[in-house]
């Protein structure tokens, strides 16, 4: 059986997979383009590039894929309605935003054209983006990598949201596979959002041994974080981490004042370009609690083959004899 599509608004996409936009520059043209190439939807990360950056990276893209492009960005940031600007006027067909909600970008791409579907952790946040007009939601689970909004696992998260709302629901947290694609379809969901697994692709843009942080990982390794940002955050042990978890982290000497608001126990962008270059001692790593499940290094092409293969052999699986 083939994956679905996905239509979001205006937007239809030929299989019903976005992939998840990953900052500090872990997704950037070079993957959201390969995505949109293989016929899902790609997502730049606009946290941590300021609105030139951004405008470049989705010019970036456009030359690569004429598929369906997004941007996310952290509502939490400083500079969020320079970076949001700068990706609508550069064109983007959908803006994904979390780590916090706002009223005014419903307005945003509304006069842009552009497709608002907010990440949400509950059925009340879900509610409220509908009736400002997003054209989807995204549910993410604490199975998820990176900033987390909510402790409850995607199982027991999307089905109220689902029943809450006529818009198109898409789940994220702990999906890598084709079958766990299915799972989450059969619930109800429209679509998925892969973050991790895409992180672990050769289109990606971190560095080799970021993405090979992802394959060595085990069970033991995944931990989470208190972030600066205010919230609690899922990542991959590292030096650094084991610095934070017994207390002798430095905190910052200068601020970036990247953040609206910043606990400053340590810089979280710089942690992130630290790991995106390869410095691992030094870096922090965000992933989803699925990372385990991440063996080895592939193209997007080759992946969205397994993950449809995956799905159809999953779905056959299901039908009765």
């Amino acid at each position: 059986m083939q994956l679905p599509s996905l239509t979001i608004g205006s937007r239809t996409s030929r299989l019903a997979i976005i992939q998840g936009g990953m900052a500090v520059r872990i997704s950037l043209a070079p993957l959201a383009a390969a995505v949109a190439n293989e016929g899902g939807i790609g997502v730049i990360a606009g946290t941590g590039l300021t609105p030139d950056e951004m405008r470049a990276e989705v010019r970036r893209a456009r030359e690569m894929t004429d598929g369906i492009l997004g941007v996310n960005v952290m509502v939490a940031i400083r500079s969020y309605k320079e970076v949001v600007t700068a990706a609508l006027e550069a064109g983007i067909d959908i803006l994904i935003c979390g780590a916090g909600f706002s009223r005014d970008v419903f307005d945003w791409c509304r006069e842009a054209g552009t497709e608002m579907v907010p990440v949400v952790g509950s059925v009340q946040a879900a509610r409220l983006s509908e009736r400002l007009g997003a054209s989807a939601v995204v549910v993410e689970s604490v199975e998820a990598g990176g900033h987390l909004g909510t402790d409850l696992v995607l199982d027991e998260l999307m089905p109220p949201i689902i029943e809450a709302v006529d818009i198109p629901v898409i789940g994220a947290g702990n999906i890598v596979t084709g079958a766990d694609i299915a799972h989450v379809l059969s619930m109800g969901a429209a679509g998925v959002q892969m973050g991790t697994r895409f992180a672990a692709t050769v289109e990606c843009s971190a560095a080799d041994s970021f993405k090979q942080r992802y394959v060595e990982a085990t069970e033991e390794d995944v931990v989470l974080i208190q972030s600066p940002v205010g919230l609690p955050g899922r990542a991959v042990r590292t030096p650094f981490v084991e610095e934070l978890e017994a207390g002798r982290a430095q905190r910052i000497e200068s601020c970036r004042v990247c953040l609206k608001k910043c606990g400053k126990d340590f810089c979280i962008v710089t942690k992130l370009e630290e790991a995106q270059r390869g410095d691992i001692e030094h870096g922090l790593v965000f992933a989803g609690s699925s990372v385990t499940r991440v063996n080895d290094i592939l193209t997007v092409h080759d992946l969205v083959e397994r993950l449809t293969r995956e799905y159809d052999e999953a779905t056959r699986a299901k039908e009765p004899a």
